[in-house]
């Protein structure tokens, strides 16, 4: 099964325009990936590139319009690198001649506490040695030489790449299940799903659940009672779809824990406890309140979707209709989301984890609740004090 481009590590190209960030993503990938021009702003949209990187493993490169692109095309070009930002696991950070051209961003980086690796391009052009040991002493740190056009150093920079994006193991399914574990998964076929396929978060925690010597048994909600009527003892844990809680939950046995597939995303993308913390908002709104829902997916809502349909429906019949629900999708996001009451953002399935926790301290700086899908279903259908987190010690 191909890697998800969402747990992929997402390393950044960012610097100025013409310093050569395009050739960077070209050699490194070995491969004619970004178009690459004398032209200034050849780059608009970011570019990705997804491939597997010794050391590392699945990546995606990204490359981003230069610092100093220009006029009103330039600043929507900027800000489309800004929201970049909100992605980034690891920026390479490249420059031509002076510190001054990349410290705004340097610093930009620094505060989002984003690992970087700063660059010296174009090094076979002239005799930089004198420039290098000088950019080095300004910033205080290590500064690679590189060259896209001869190589030199781009080796090396594969191999600091790898150094600094070795992540530690994490499951979705972390504290929850053991080796030996019986696991029921509750799977109603999604509509938006292609016909004989499943939907990411079932494929990837069935994975999860055989990598570490579950056994896993999978059924559709009008066979979950017939399912566990056929085994001898009890799951440990049930996994459902959010969306059927009210079928599943009456028959949950008592010692079983459960749980739905958003809500492990919740604790492996972003902030599970303060998902849930950030529920309790539910039973603050009022009819003149403003609720945020946002859809990390971008495929055309159905007539039953979750986020545009039924949360919204449940959510009014509960506060009252004139509740204010705006809608976001994919890489949308407000920088304001302080006039909101809450926000609800979905299973983030699509999505890195950096970009769900970048939107999550957004959030919190600007004291907005925040929750998720499964949270909120779970919420509305008052058992969110029944879904297990952790197995019990």
């Amino acid at each position: 099964m191909k890697t998800a481009t969402a747990e992929r590590l997402h390393i950044g190209i960012f610097g100025p325009t013409n310093a050569g960030k395009s050739s960077l993503i070209n050699a490194l990938t070995l491969q004619d990936v970004a178009l690459v021009s004398q032209t200034p702003g050849t780059t608009t949209d970011p570019v990705f590139k997804a491939m597997e990187l010794q050391g590392v493993g699945p990546v995606v490169f990204i490359d981003t319009a230069g610092f100093n692109d220009e006029g009103e095309l330039g600043e929507k070009r900027l800000e489309r690198t800004r929201r970049i930002l909100d992605r980034v696991d690891l920026a390479v950070l490249v420059m031509t001649d002076s510190v001054d051209e990349i410290t705004p961003w340097r610093d930009e980086l620094a505060g989002r506490d984003i690992p970087t690796i700063i660059v010296l391009n174009k090094v076979d052009l002239k005799d930089r040695s004198l420039l290098l040991k000088a950019i080095k002493h300004q910033l205080g740190e290590d500064v690679l030489a590189i060259s896209t056009r001869s190589g030199q150093g781009i080796d090396t920079l594969r191999q600091r790449i790898s150094a600094l994006g070795v992540r530690a193991d994490r499951f979705i399914t972390e504290g929850l299940v053991e080796a030996g574990d019986v696991v029921v998964l509750v799977t109603p076929q999604d509509p938006a799903a292609p016909k004989g396929r499943l939907i990411l978060p079932q494929v990837q925690v069935i994975r999860e659940l055989l990598d570490r010597h579950c056994l896993t048994l999978v059924t559709n909600p009008e066979e979950l009672a017939q399912a566990l009527a056929g085994l001898t003892r009890p799951p440990s844990v049930i996994i459902t779809d959010s969306q059927v809680f009210d079928r599943v939950y009456p028959l949950v046995p008592k010692e079983t824990m459960l749980t739905s597939f958003s809500i492990l995303f919740a604790g492996y993308k972003g902030d599970l406890d303060y998902f849930i913390d950030s529920a309790g908002a539910i039973d603050q709104l009022t009819p003149n309140s403003r609720v945020l829902i946002a859809e990390a997916c971008t495929h055309a809502p159905i007539e039953e979707d979750i986020g545009t349909v039924k949360i919204p429906a449940m959510l009014r019949r509960r506060i009252g209709p004139e509740l204010r629900i705006d809608f976001v999708r994919g890489s949308d996001f407000p920088q304001d989301v302080s006039s909101y009451d809450l926000i609800i953002q979905c299973g983030s399935c699509m999505v890195n984890r950096r970009q769900v926790l970048s939107r999550v301290a957004q959030a919190k700086a600007q004291g907005t609740p925040m929750t998720n899908y499964g949270v909120t279903l779970a919420k509305l259908q008052n058992i969110l004090d029944r879904i297990s987190r952790k197995r019990s010690s």
